[in-house]
C-alpha cells in the first residue's frame, strides 16, 4: 500500500448552514478534540461509536485526543461487520447513550468504516431528535465516499439502508494513516466506489488509480480527488431530489441486490458493487454509447484490485430481481437506471428493464 505523510489538505462542502469540511492527511487523528473544540465549543459529553476490529486500533488515540481537549468521552463498541447496520444495534446503541447520561447538548462520533459510519450517523440523527456528530472514516470506501453527504442508515434484511436520514456532520477527519490496518480485501474494495466515481465524473483521474493499482501514486491525492467529486455531487444535489446526486448509485442497482442476496457480510460492499458496475457498463453499452472499449476499461480497472466481476452461479436470477425490487431506485414500477454515455459521462434511464436485468444477470455469469 503506497505510504503518505501528507500534510492535511481541506476539502469544503458547501450546504449553506450544514456546510463542512473533510480534513485529508496524516496523524490527524489526534486533532479530534481541537476539531470537537471548534465545533462544539463547550459541549463536553460525547460517545464515540466504533466496532470490535476498529476499536482496539485507533479508539484511545481518540478518546485520549478528546480528554485532553477537556472532553467526557464514553466509547460505545459494537461487533464489527455488515450485521450490525440494523434496527436492533441502532437501539442498542442509542440505549446506552441513554444510560449514560448523554444529552441534547451531547455530541457523538463514528470512528470506523462504511457500516460504523451510516449507523454512528443515524444514531446521532435520532437520538434526542438530533445530535452533531464527527465522522472519523478508516477505510478507503467511507473515507472516499460514505462518511462525505450525510446519507445515514442501516439495513432491513432484504433491503440496503431502507431506513435513515440526511443528516450532515459537522466535520469529517481522513486519517490515511488508519488505511495502513486494512487487510488487502477491505483495502481493494474501496476502489469499487473510486473507480465508480472516476466512471460518472472524471475519467481523468483513471492512470493515478492505475498508479495506485501498481503500488505508487499519491494515495491522499487520489482520495481527496474522490473526496472532492463527492462534496461537487452533493453540493448541487443535496437530498437527491435534482437526479445528480442519483447518478452516485452507478452500479448499485444491482450490487446492493448482490450484497443483500449473498447474506450482509458475505460479499463486502465494493465486491458486490464491483459486480454491479460491470453490469451497469455492459447495460451502457447496450442502451447508452458506452464503447465495448470503454467497458472493458472498467472491468480491467476492477481486476486490478482483485475485485469480482463474474457473477456465481449461486445467485439465483428471480431472487436478485425480488430483492432489486425493494430498492429506493424501483419507484412505482420502474428503474431508475445509471448509465454511461462515455467514461466520465453519466445519466439517469428510464429505459432499463427488468428483462434488461435478466439478460446483464446472464451475461454476468459468463466467463470474462
Amino acid at each position: 500500500m503506497p505510504d503518505s505523510t501528507q500534510p492535511a489538505h481541506t476539502v469544503p462542502v458547501n450546504l449553506g448552514p450544514r456546510s463542512y469540511r473533510v480534513d485529508v492527511g496524516s496523524g490527524l487523528l489526534k486533532t479530534l478534540g481541537a476539531v470537537a473544540n471548534e465545533k462544539f465549543g463547550n459541549r463536553a459529553n460525547c460517545v464515540v461509536i466504533t466496532d470490535s476490529n476498529v476499536g482496539p486500533l485507533y479508539a484511545e488515540a481518540a478518546l485520549e485526543s478528546l480528554r485532553v481537549a477537556g472532553k467526557r468521552p464514553v466509547l460505545i463498541t459494537v461487533p464489527a461487520g455488515e450485521a450490525s447496520k440494523s434496527l436492533l444495534t441502532a437501539q442498542t446503541v442509542c440505549s446506552e447513550m441513554a444510560r449514560v447520561g448523554m444529552d441534547r447538548k451531547s455530541f457523538a462520533i463514528a470512528l470506523g468504516g462504511g457500516v460504523i459510519g451510516d449507523l454512528g450517523g443515524f444514531c446521532a440523527s435520532i437520538y434526542q431528535r438530533g445530535i452533531p456528530y464527527i465522522q472519523v472514516p478508516t477505510t478507503v470506501l467511507s473515507q472516499v465516499d460514505s462518511s462525505v453527504g450525510g446519507k445515514t442508515g442501516v439495513n432491513l434484511p432484504d433491503a440496503k439502508n431502507m431506513v435513515g436520514n440526511f443528516h450532515q456532520p459537522a466535520h469529517v477527519l481522513a486519517d490515511v494513516d488508519t488505511l495502513a490496518s486494512l487487510h488487502k480485501r477491505e483495502w481493494n474494495e474501496g476502489f469499487a466506489e473510486i473507480i465508480k466515481h472516476a466512471c460518472i465524473r472524471d475519467a481523468s483521474m483513471l492512470p493515478l488509480i492505475d498508479q495506485v493499482a501498481a503500488g505508487g501514486g499519491d494515495l491522499a491525492s487520489l482520495i481527496r480527488w474522490n473526496i472532492a467529486i463527492k462534496a461537487a455531487v452533493v453540493e448541487e444535489d443535496e437530498f437527491e431530489t435534482l437526479g445528480v446526486r442519483a447518478l452516485l448509485n452507478f452500479g448499485h442497482t444491482l450490487g446492493h441486490a448482490i450484497e443483500a442476496s449473498a447474506g450482509y457480510g458475505t460479499l463486502l460492499h465494493g465486491e458486490a458493487i464491483s459486480l454491479g458496475l460491470r453490469a451497469a457498463a455492459l447495460l451502457s453499452v447496450e442502451l447508452s454509447t458506452l464503447s465495448v472499449g470503454d467497458a472493458e476499461r472498467i472491468v480491467e480497472l476492477l481486476r486490478h484490485f482483485d475485485l469480482p466481476v463474474q457473477l456465481s452461479a449461486d445467485f439465483e436470477t428471480e431472487e436478485l430481481l425480488r430483492i432489486a425490487r425493494m430498492d429506493k431506485k424501483f419507484e412505482q414500477g420502474k428503474i431508475r437506471f445509471v448509465l454511461l454515455s462515455a467514461l466520465g459521462s453519466a445519466h439517469v434511464s428510464h429505459d432499463v428493464t427488468e428483462e434488461h436485468f435478466r439478460e446483464v444477470i446472464a451475461l454476468m455469469r459468463e466467463p470474462v
